[in-house]
């Protein structure tokens, strides 16, 4: 049997297996092969390696192992009073097991003078040590040998549970499967790693993970598996990314000529922050190479990343390129396009919006003037990729979010230039270096870590609702200075399920509150025209309060917002609070955000609110938010399939990550092409991985 022919056999042949609990596997695990069932990873480890004697037992111990023998089993009571007792004993003492479940499949197995293996937790009943629902086998050569292991626990389902498929069912499995291994797993790195880097056999990794012969086993075996994981992902970003710059040649940028000149002269609003400045010089280098830019663009809210991206788009236009900016909502597309018409009204550069909501006419008319080359800057939405939207010359694509665009969607802007564009992708969602080595390892990273000048950090405090009057008098007295008030609910109606602040009953309460001030109202379930038109109101200052959803979230900028009110704070992850305290702080004015709770939240929405309040640091949050949640859906990323880790955990990885990706970039340096002899493992694994997992995290 060759490796690949093994790992990829349909995990019904193996023993004890067969269709139907096959078919359960496959939809309650996703375990179709042998492969699946080997990655199919314990999730936590009981040290079953101890066998004590009777005598050793008291009901102040967790869980107990030992041996003994069967004196007499016996059902007792009837009905719901029936349960099997058994007494059991070794030449030290006796114990009474109990059952009040599976009496009819556990009675028959108890023959007096029969040896058996006893697991469970043991409590005390009139003087009496017993144990209820103990697991018990027979004490065979072979099951005191597995008995005496560090026992996995696995993940399953209800499903596979009906057909004893348990933990220790698929344990079991597990066992059968490690049996047959036998050298039939390729191992995936060369001997040089291996033996540089103190690792265990691939073989040896899998047996040891659900068959650990001691702890520092399972601690190899677990880190050659992380290291696989991480190592791979690496050298396949980095691989993509040499690979990019090798094959795709950009628009060379080498003018920066009148319209940028112009407009850092004589139209620039404020002196560029330092950040800023070397960002903008690292854009300038990348696009005067000759190769495509392929560049994150990470700063925190309020960081001055449109500036950059605007000054960007001039350089462009001055080699007489078009350029376009991509955002994933409409209210974000008109946020870009209201600022840049307003840092570009008086130049004689002219931009143009396009939307779902744009009338057919102005289409017409933005479709003919990209064509034809006179409309040199688009900003728009989805409908920037529409099959009616061609560009005369496209050399610069600006992606805001772009973790909100479908891979497909992203693609079909690339096809709209003689070339591939050079692109700038921005996101205002602070990522942390592991996460942003994982997700975006094949994009060089700029980031603006420093806040325009003038910009006082928003003061952060966490109060509980009995301090409801304290916080509206607050309100008042920010809305009598000239200031305006955001306060945000986490839903829009009361639920049966959740006791969590709503924005209908919200709106009432403040309404009844402040009568002298003009509210409004916005959140999701609304026309797009209703919910502009309620925004409208609030940026030129006619309503003081505006309730509202977490819509608010990015797109809009009210400088003379001050207060952010957010109820129900625990029901908002750290990034989105993070977002929501954005909003304010816009202008020359002292911010604040108050963030309300009940006294009774968990220990996670404790940390989140400490958080808050100690910090306005968008990395140093995001961090926590790593460390509290995982990698998850932090940046909504689960759709490029990048995260599926089956055992590492880049929150908890972030060094041997860090590790990894030097040892494939050294190995790339050495080998660029990976074809030395000595590499061919590491060359058959990645092209298993490509033909696997297509790579959608690529962004161009």
């Amino acid at each position: 049997m060759t490796f690949d022919s093994f790992l990829t056999t349909d995990i019904k042949f193996l023993k004890g297996v067969g269709p139907e609990r096959a078919t359960a596997l496959a939809n309650e695990l996703n375990i179709r092969t042998f492969s699946d069932l080997l990655n199919h990873f314990p999730f936590r480890y009981v040290d079953r390696t101890k066998f004590y004697k009777i005598k050793e037992i008291n009901p102040d111990m967790p869980f107990v192992q030992f041996k003994g023998k069967i004196v007499n089993a016996e059902i007792v009571g009837a009905d719901k009073s029936k349960r099997l007792l058994a007494e059991i004993n070794d030449e030290t003492g006796n114990v009474e097991l109990i059952w009040f479940k599976g009496i009819k499949w556990v009675a028959p197995k108890l023959k007096p003078n029969t040896e058996f293996i006893v697991f469970g937790k043991p409590t005390s009943f009139n003087g009496k040590i017993n144990i209820a629902h103990p697991e018990i086998e027979l004490a065979s050569e072979e099951n005191i040998l597995i008995a005496k292991k560090l026992q996995p626990i696995y993940n399953t389902g209800e499903k596979l549970k009906s057909r004893w498929l348990d933990s220790k069912g698929i344990w079991k499995l597990q066992r059968t499967l490690v049996a047959q291994i036998n050298k039939n797993i390729p191992e995936t790195l060369s001997q040089e790693i291996l033996k540089k880097h103190n690792l265990i056999s691939r073989e040896d990794a899998y047996k040891q993970i659900h068959l650990p012969d001691n702890h520092e086993m399972l601690k190899q075996a677990t880190l050659r598996l992380k290291f696989d994981e991480l190592f791979f992902l690496q050298l396949r970003l980095l691989q993509v990314k040499g690979i990019r710059k090798k094959t795709y040649s950009g628009f060379i940028f080498d003018k920066v000529g009148n319209y940028f000149n112009d407009f850092y002269n004589n139209h620039l609003p404020f002196q560029l922050t330092g950040a800023q400045k070397r960002v903008l010089k690292e854009i300038r280098q990348d696009m005067g190479t000759g190769k495509q830019m392929n560049r994150l663009l990470q700063g925190d809210v309020g960081s001055g990343k449109t500036i950059v991206a605007l000054m960007s788009i001039l350089i462009a236009l001055d080699n007489g390129f078009q350029t376009c900016i991509m955002a994933p909502t409409e209210i974000l597309a008109n946020q870009h396009f209201k600022n840049l018409s307003k840092l570009l009204e008086k130049t004689n550069i002219s931009v143009e919006l396009l939307t779902g909501s744009t009338k057919q006419s102005e289409r017409n008319s933005i479709h003919e003037k990209l064509q034809n080359g006179e409309l040199k800057i688009l900003v728009g939405t989805h409908a920037l990729i529409e099959d009616e939207v061609q560009f005369f010359n496209l050399g610069l694509a600006v992606i805001d979010e772009q973790h909100k665009f479908g891979v497909a969607q992203r693609s079909k802007l690339w096809k709209k230039g003689i070339s591939v564009p050079h692109v700038l992708v921005m996101t205002a969602t602070p990522i942390p270096r592991t996460l942003a080595m994982t997700l975006y390892g094949d994009l060089d990273i700029s980031v603006i870590d420093e806040l325009p000048p003038g910009r006082t950090p928003i003061k952060t405090v966490h109060r509980y609702y009995a301090k409801h009057p304290q916080v509206f008098q607050f309100i008042k007295e920010q809305i009598q200075k000239g200031q305006q008030v955001y306060v945000v609910y986490p839903i829009i109606e009361e639920s049966k399920h959740m006791d969590y602040k709503n924005l209908e009953e919200g709106f009432e309460l403040i309404k009844k509150n402040f009568p002298e001030f003009k509210l409004g109202m916005v959140h999701g379930r609304m026309k797009p025209k209703l919910k502009d038109e309620q925004m409208k109101l609030f940026a030129a200052g006619e309503t003081k309060i505006l309730v509202a959803t977490t819509v608010i979230e990015v797109g809009v900028d009210v400088p003379n917002a001050t207060l952010m009110v957010i109820e129900s704070a625990e029901r908002f992850g750290l990034s989105q609070l993070h977002q929501l305290r954005g909003r304010v702080g816009r202008g020359a004015e002292e911010s604040f955000c108050i963030l309300m709770t009940d006294y009774k939240i968990s220990s996670d929405a404790r940390t989140r609110m400490e958080t808050m309040v100690r910090t306005t640091d968008g990395f140093e949050i995001a961090e926590t938010d790593l460390r509290l949640r995982g990698p998850g859906d932090m940046t909504g990323t689960q759709q490029s399939g990048i995260l599926d880790f089956k055992i590492a955990d880049i929150s908890k990885d972030a060094q041997l990550l860090q590790y990894t990706r030097g040892i494939a970039e050294e190995l790339l340096k050495t080998d660029p092409e990976i074809s030395s002899s000595e590499n061919v493992p590491i060359l058959f694994e990645l092209n298993r991985i490509k033909k696997a997992k297509p790579y959608w995290g690529r962004i161009s």
